[in-house]
């Protein structure tokens, strides 16, 4: 049986659980408090984060390399194109929403309203929640653009790019931060996602002390 170790409001880690379930992979999900590392858990992955995959007797660290090596032992469903340049349109966006959409939205929103209050740390910075809420509205209105142009973020078939995405959106859904009719494009493409099969273990999360949004497992928001 394959291990996730994983925090459930963790991006990357829904990244991971996304695409294990695309592809029919079962896992066994451990939760994982990376904030108060244990010598064991730095021993699976000296940079103390999640997630990290037990698969056979590997170790397997940092969500983009994880989910690239399970589609290419485990290419069925395909999740990366086989053209070069479209593959770098999946992975140029995949690291849009992992550095700079993390890095301004979901490190701002999610971590400081959710994360601090879980690893008691205090209270929320509210000018960093601020210019969360303020530059969410920007990648909203650059996913918009994209899907003008194409079916899914990054061409014609769903991707990882897609999984990407909805999986820093996913996060801050569970604390209602996504304006969604902002875009009936983003919500469209995201009401697709979210009806995905390999999408309900994510909807049925719990975070003690944060009850999601009534809108937040409803397929039909």
């Amino acid at each position: 049986m394959n291990r996730l170790y994983h925090f459930p409001l963790s991006p990357f880690c829904r990244k991971v659980r996304l695409t294990l379930a695309e592809k029919k992979m079962e896992v066994e999900l451990v939760e994982e408090r990376y904030w108060e590392p244990s010598a064991e858990f730095l021993r699976r992955n000296p940079a103390g984060k999640v997630p990290i995959l037990k698969m056979d007797s590997k170790m397997l660290s940092e969500s983009q390399a994880i989910c690239e090596y399970i589609e290419e032992t485990n290419p069925t469903p395909p999740l990366m194109p086989r053209d070069a340049e479209e593959r770098f349109e999946v992975r140029r966006l995949c690291a849009w929403f992992d550095d700079k959409f993390h890095k301004e939205v979901t490190s701002n929103l999610v971590y400081e309203r959710v994360n601090k209050k879980v690893m008691k740390l205090g209270y929320p910075d509210s000018k960093a929640v601020k210019l969360g809420a303020q530059r969410i509205k920007y990648h909203l209105d650059y996913m918009a653009w994209l899907l003008d142009q194409r079916r899914w973020l990054a061409g014609d078939v769903m991707t990882l790019a897609d999984f990407t995405a909805a999986a820093h959106l996913s996060c801050l859904d569970y604390i209602s931060d996504v304006d969604w009719n902002r875009s009936n494009n983003v919500k469209d493409w995201y009401a697709k996602i979210k009806s995905r099969p390999a999408f309900r273990p994510l909807l049925a999360d719990q975070v003690p002390g944060f009850p999601p949004p009534s809108h937040y497992a409803d397929l039909d928001f």
